[in-house]
């Protein structure tokens, strides 16, 4: 799967979060980049940031959270592009849920780890 296509296979992704709860994103850029840094070089996504339930008062002023979304590693786990889609779709989910605050543990009990 060239660039592009990961591209608009994030972008669908998105598009098929409720609008509601895409509503509810709070200063966060979504990203597309090819290799994770360091030392996890299959992490399929990553959240940096400061979760909404985190949040305090004195919270302003900052830089966006982010949310990076890496091909490299994708296209490595996945045989097909339908795979890719799919997995595309629970990573963008999972990492949209880390912004809400949910840790990585009660996303593997739901099924979206």
């Amino acid at each position: 799967m060239d660039e592009a296509d990961f591209e608009a296979a994030v972008s669908d992704a998105l598009d098929s979060v409720p609008a509601e709860l895409m509503a509810m994103l709070d200063n966060v850029v979504i990203l597309v980049d090819d290799e994770p840094e360091g030392a996890d070089k299959e992490l399929l996504g990553l959240y940096q940031g400061t979760a909404l339930t985190d949040r305090g008062w004195e919270y302003g002023g900052v830089l966006p959270d982010t949310i990076t979304i890496y091909r490299g590693p994708t296209l490595r786990m996945c045989a097909t592009p339908e795979e890719v889609v799919e997995e595309v779709a629970v990573t963008v989910v999972h990492e949209i849920a880390h912004h809400f605050g949910i840790e990585e543990a009660r996303l593997h009990e739901l099924g979206w780890g």
